[in-house]
């Protein structure tokens, strides 16, 4: 075999390690659909949607705050012992009127979700959709809304409860859930709780990143590829948390970085894990049982019923021929006339 037909480098190992081939296969799939396109798009809805969210949640804390005025009178008490002077005023006075104001803001943040939440559920779904190539036709802009409407509120259910999970196990420190457990602290102990613990957030990452890429898309897609997927991206998601932690432990210990660091890692976690979630997409779109199943020849159609219809002419009918000949008879005097007026 001559140089030139002998196959390069990155096929040969793309036709000896299938794992391999179907990384190349999946960031092909990622890449052709614009993945990074909808991961940029989906990282500004999710930032933008968060202003309305905390509209809300600052207009249950004013609700909470206005039904306790012993825990208000302790929030004032704290903030004039921190900030003192004029400026310390002022956030008393600001926070004074966000519980005035409180009905109004949340109304706003409530309206201002529900848009901005639509519109990232539908931008999700629409970039989960291109992963899977599904040509998907409209029923309609009422009916499109009230399905979105509904995975968005399951969404936010399911996002809801992997956090709550999430914190439920990183909240209390290993030595007094040791002490609760009325066991002494030792290393052997900590170690284990701690992978009980990343274990648990990993599954409850795992549950909802399949259910993520398996259910958002608009046209009904294979679970086991969905379940495979899901995996890939709970493992790099907590991956990617655990260096998160770390970036913000470090960032947070300049002013400069307490103002700026934590908009910037916020930006920068939706986008990783936009992009993650596609290309786990990507990843369960181009397994081999979904590529064979693309591939597979379509049956072919019904044979075709050729039926001639055959139909007879019976020349003009009466009323036909008494038009046709009045008609000429019409003509023919009005052309007497005409050629009587020339040889006058």
């Amino acid at each position: 075999m001559s140089d030139a037909a002998k196959p390069g480098l990155l096929n040969r190992v793309r036709a000896r390690y299938g794992w391999f081939d179907h990384v190349m296969r999946a960031n092909q799939r990622y890449n052709d659909r614009k993945g990074n396109f909808f991961a940029a798009g989906l990282t500004y809805y999710t930032i933008f949607s968060l202003f309305p969210l905390l509209m809300v949640g600052f207009a249950l804390a004013g609700f909470v705050l206005a039904r306790q005025p012993e825990l208000l009178a302790d929030i004032e008490d704290r903030i004039r012992t921190a900030v003192s002077g004029k400026f310390g005023k002022q956030l008393i006075k600001a926070m004074n009127s966000a519980i005035a104001s409180r009905s109004s803001v949340g109304i706003i943040g409530l309206a201002g979700s529900a848009w901005a939440g639509l519109g990232w559920m539908a931008n999700l779904r629409e970039a989960l959709s291109a992963m899977w190539a599904e040509h998907v036709t409209s029923p309609g802009f009422v009916r499109t809304k009230l399905s979105d409407l509904v995975a968005m509120l399951s969404a936010f259910a399911a996002i809801a409860a992997t956090i709550a999970l999430t914190a439920l196990a990183d909240a209390a420190p290993m030595a007094k859930v040791l002490d609760w457990l009325g066991l002494h602290y030792a290393l052997v102990l900590d170690i284990i709780l701690r992978g009980v613990s990343l274990l648990m957030s990993l599954l409850v990452s795992w549950l909802l990143f399949t259910w993520m890429i398996a259910r958002l898309p608009r046209e009904p897609v294979s679970f086991a590829a969905s379940m495979r997927a899901g995996l890939l991206a709970a493992v790099g998601f907590e991956v990617f948390k655990q260096l998160a932690s770390i970036y913000l432990r470090s960032v947070l210990r300049s002013p400069a970085g307490a103002a700026f660091g934590p908009v910037l890692g916020l930006m920068v976690f939706a986008y990783i894990t936009a992009r993650l979630v596609l290309f786990a997409t990507a990843w369960a779109a181009t397994s081999p049982a979904n590529v064979r199943a693309a591939a597979a020849p379509a049956p072919p159609p019904a044979p075709a019923v050729i039926t001639p219809r055959v139909q007879a002419d019976e020349g003009l009918s009466a009323r036909q021929a008494l038009t046709a000949a009045g008609l000429g008879a019409v003509a023919a005097l009005g052309l007497s006339r005409l050629v009587r007026r020339r040889d006058r």
